[in-house]
This record gives C-alpha cells, sequence and structure tokens, in this order.
C-alpha cells in the first residue's frame, strides 16, 4: 500500500524549494534513496528506527522500509479552477493524491516576490481552498443535475443522493472544504465517485526562516488559529534548512547542523511521518534472514488483510498469523528463544494488527 501526497501553494511559496529537498535528500538506507518516477513525481522512504533495531537482531540479506510517493504539483493562482495558468491539469492531478501537503509562507524576504504583494498566510490559504473548492462544486452541482432527474422519476437510491449531495453543495457555497462537512458513511459513499478535491486530507506546511525553525513566527501563529477549526496540523519547516541538510551524506554530520537550530530532526522527516499519520496508517514488519521490511496498513486492519498486502493468496488462504512484539524480540534475540518463552503468539483471522507487530502468516492455497 503506497501513500501519494501532492505538494500544492501559490507560486514562490517555497514548494518548489521543498520537494527539491526531498528529491536530494539522503534515505537512512543508502539502498533506497529517493528516487524520480516522473519529473515531478519521487519516491522516499518512511524513517522508522525499528527497523534498525531488527536488522542489528535479525543480519538479514537486505532492509526494505515503507515509502512516501510526494507529487510537485505546479503552482496554482487565483483562477486556476477556470483554467487560469496551468490550472486543470494540475487540479486533476490533485485528484489522483491521497492526500495533500499544502505549502505556505509564513516568512519575510524582500527578494523573493509574492504573489499577493505581501506575506499573509491566511491569504494564500484561502486562494488555494476557494479555487478547489469552486472545481469541487462545479463536480457536486453536475451529478446533483443528474440525481434530481432520476430521484423525480421514483428511483429511491437517487432520492438519498440528491440529499447527499445537497449537503455538500450548500458547505461549498459557504466557503467550506468538503472535509468539514460531517456526513454519514452513505452521503460519503453518495460522493465517493466525484473525487472531490477539498474532502482530502491535508497537512499545512508553514515554510519559515531558520530562526523560525523551532518556535514559529507571528505569521505561522495567524496560520494556526486559522485551521484550528478543521484539527489539521501545521508544521514547521525551514526549506531553507532542510535544503542544507539534503546535501549531506553523513549522518553525524546531520546531526550536528541540526544542533545548531536546536533541532533534533529535520523538518522532513516530521512531515514524512506526518503525512504517514494523516490517512491513519500503521505499520507491520516482517522479519528472515532473507529480509526484514515494513509494511503499511490501515489502523484497525486485521490479520488476514495485512497478510494481503503482501499477496492476495496470503489473504485468501490465511490461516493463522505468528506475533512477536519488538521489545520481546529485543529480550530474547531469537525467535527459538522467544518461542520458548512463550512469547510468540498464535492469532487468528479476527486478531487487528497493531502498529510495530512483527508477523510471520501461515496461509495454504
Amino acid at each position: 500500500m503506497g501513500l501519494r501526497c501532492g505538494i500544492v501553494g501559490l507560486p514562490n511559496v517555497g514548494k518548489s524549494t521543498l520537494f527539491n529537498a526531498l528529491s536530494n535528500a539522503k534515505a537512512e538506507s543508502a539502498n533506497y534513496p529517493f528516487c524520480t518516477i516522473e519529473p515531478n513525481v519521487g519516491v522516499i522512504t518512511v524513517p522508522d528506527e525499528r527497523l534498525q533495531i531488527l536488522e542489528a537482531l535479525v543480519n538479514p540479506k537486505r532492509v526494505l522500509p515503507t515509502i512516501i510517493e510526494f507529487v510537485d504539483i505546479a503552482g496554482l493562482v487565483k483562477g486556476a479552477s477556470k483554467g487560469e495558468g496551468l490550472g486543470n491539469k494540475f487540479l486533476a492531478n490533485i485528484r489522483e493524491v491521497d492526500a495533500i501537503i499544502h505549502v505556505i509562507r509564513c516568512f519575510d524576504d524582500p527578494n523573493i516576490v509574492h504573489v499577493a504583494g505581501g506575506v499573509d498566510p491566511v491569504f494564500d490559504k484561502d486562494v488555494i481552498d476557494t479555487e478547489l473548492q469552486i472545481k469541487d462544486l462545479e463536480s457536486v452541482d453536475k451529478k446533483l443535475a443528474k440525481s434530481e432527474r432520476s430521484a423525480k422519476g421514483g428511483d429511491a437510491v437517487a432520492k438519498k443522493e440528491v440529499a447527499a449531495l445537497q449537503k455538500f453543495k450548500a458547505a461549498l457555497e459557504a466557503g467550506q472544504n468538503a472535509r468539514a462537512v460531517e456526513a454519514t458513511a452513505e452521503e460519503l459513499e453518495a460522493v465517493a465517485d466525484l473525487q472531490l478535491l477539498t474532502i482530502k486530507p491535508v497537512i499545512y506546511v508553514a515554510n519559515v526562516d531558520e530562526a523560525s525553525a523551532i518556535t514559529g513566527n507571528a505569521h505561522t501563529a495567524a496560520l494556526q488559529a486559522h485551521v484550528t477549526q478543521e484539527g489539521a496540523e501545521v508544521v514547521l519547516v525551514s526549506a531553507a534548512i532542510e535544503s542544507q541538510i539534503a546535501e549531506m551524506e553523513d549522518p553525524e554530520e546531520k546531526e550536528m547542523f541540526l544542533g545548531e537550530y536546536g533541532l533534533t530532526e529535520s523538518g522532513l522527516n516530521r512531515l514524512i511521518r506526518a503525512s504517514y499519520t494523516l490517512l491513519n496508517l500503521i505499520t507491520y514488519f516482517t522479519a528472515g534472514v532473507q529480509e526484514v521490511r515494513a509494511w503499511t496498513i490501515h489502523k484497525g486492519d486485521k490479520a488476514p488483510a495485512a497478510a494481503g498486502v503482501i499477496h492476495s493468496d496470503f489473504e485468501k488462504g490465511f490461516i493463522r498469523a505468528e506475533v512477536i512484539k519488538l521489545a520481546d524480540y529485543q529480550e530474547y534475540k531469537t525467535e527459538v528463544k522467544i518461542k520458548e518463552a512463550g512469547k510468540m503468539a498464535v492469532e487468528g483471522k479476527e486478531y487487528v494488527v497493531q502498529d510495530g507487530d512483527i508477523m510471520h502468516f501461515r496461509f495454504n492455497v
């Protein structure tokens, strides 16, 4: 299961600098650096110290972390929903991502022109929101007209769709994002085929100057206050710092550099983890002499579904899962000793996989 995040923002907010920092960043494992799939798409590994712990214990031939795909979506401008700039193309790109990383300028620099003439993170956020809302409203109106015709003909399903669509239409017309609508599962199903842009989960990245990388500034405070009602996370990132870190290959050099700014880890690592968490995803591991590997599943997934991420046959023919906790692996060192100590659990189809589980599946097809 791959996670695909689209990076959006107005021109000159540091969006491309952030993406370039990601593209130059050295992954924790030299075998799995960031790679570019297309000119504006790249893949980077999710930092997870548990992989290093398992690697030291198992000594496998290879280690495979879980990954995130980042898509650099060209700067949107006011009027994008009507085709201004390259609006239609990039609005279409947003439809294909799982989550949105909205980069907002929160630094002052007279040498970098702001499209609106001055730094105003709330204005920036609202411009992007408005363009996406307008596009969503077009999609809702189009389906609503069709559903209303069917409802008049006595279609019971269409009548329910009309009610759901009208609910989203009202919110969008009021300047709200679709994700703010308190919708039932049935109502969400009514708009699922529309792939609404503003229904996607979002993280706001406040691109700050180097001095504001830890505590933020007046701009980030204004942004945080503005998005509080959404319950969305604001991640402070200094693209200038990240660009320098991305050029460093020596982990100790990175650590020393971060320490000079009072940071314990890069902003990109925090962004990657926040993105991974945003969609309610967790990680489980498989561990053997051939490979130690991280697998991505949804929180709440049961053992057969988790097995299916490896191969569909694992899910179809699922018999049981053997589960080890990392703390027990660290204590007993080997699977043999873990079994002898009675610390390997045997779980069935109803077992809900926990973040960090080390699993071995038994199946028959």
